[in-house]
């Protein structure tokens, strides 16, 4: 989109990596962001610490609107502004008709999953599930959530460090890469992929139950599902000596010595446990809770 016609912006966020996402493509387009909506604090918790309130991190010539009324207060505002673009990306909410019929090229939504599948809350389920690659796509937004035409996918085999952090590395960088072509199809108003509603799945966010993991599962299960879980800051868990832990890494261990019966705890150590697992030893990093 270099050299095209500056956009006027609307980014929906309560995400901080999400937000520069949208920032760095308008910088590097020319666009401006003319007003950044978001929820209340609070509402947005399943972000950890890159959640609300992400607003005190912006810069001081900002407009911010934080609000909850979507249809009685966000969209008069967003009306009066009349945006070129909006652009959604963990944003907890469905944006209403009110809103999404304004802008002149349309609203946007980043979603890091191959639509139509992963849909929902919750697309790090799939990694938890099984997945073996990462999914970002871009498409457009409609009333139901992540439903919309796709303008743009991408897909990377999962990272050889497969941790919280490089698995959210690879979607922010997936995402950007996504919104680059996807907003330059929606100026040049193309409709983008009718999603195949056969093929949707849905992602939910996880129960307390599968916080808990099964550290007998072989190492490939257990580092997808430690991964997934620390997206936003460790929440994995486990049951090791009858304890309660929280796990904050695993490594598989390249010496793996003696063997045991999967799930046995070969040694305690320092910053947690060496554990037998189905296929192999792994170093579990962590503390009780």
């Amino acid at each position: 989109m270099d050299g095209g016609t500056p956009l006027r912006v609307v980014a929906m966020t309560a995400y901080l990596p999400s937000y520069r996402i949208i920032a760095d493509w308008a910088e590097r387009n020319g666009h401006e962001i003319v007003l950044i909506v978001t929820p209340p604090v609070g509402a947005s918790s399943r972000y950890g610490a890159g959640g609300n309130p992400f607003v005190q991190t912006l810069p001081v010539e900002s407009s911010v609107l934080m609000t909850g009324k979507l249809r009685s207060v966000a969209a008069a505002v967003i009306a009066a502004i009349q945006p070129d673009l909006i652009i959604s990306a963990a944003f907890p909410r469905l944006i209403p008709a009110e809103i999404l019929e304004i802008p002149k090229y349309g609203a946007l939504n980043l979603h890091p999953s191959r639509l139509p599948k992963g849909r929902g809350p919750n697309p790090a389920r799939l990694i938890y599930e099984g997945a073996t690659t990462v999914d970002a796509t871009v498409h457009r937004t409609e009333k139901a959530f992540d439903t919309g035409a796709v303008l743009a996918q991408r897909q990377r085999p999962l990272p050889d460090d497969l941790t919280g952090p490089t698995l959210l590395t690879a979607w922010v960088e997936m995402l950007d890469e996504c919104l680059e072509e996807a907003a330059a199809k929606a100026v040049a108003g193309e409709p983008g992929l009718t999603q195949n509603s056969s093929e949707a799945s849905e992602a939910p966010m996880f129960t307390d139950a599968e916080l808990v993991l099964d550290l007998s599962e072989p190492i490939a299960v257990v580092r997808r599902q430690v991964a997934a879980l620390n997206l936003f800051g460790p929440r994995a868990q486990a049951v090791i000596n009858g304890a309660e832990v929280v796990i904050h890494s695993v490594h598989a261990e390249l010496s793996p010595g003696a063997n045991g019966a999967p799930g046995t705890v070969l040694a305690e150590n320092p910053d947690g446990w060496t554990i037998q697992t189905k296929d192999g030893v792994l170093r579990v990093v962590g503390d009780r809770r």
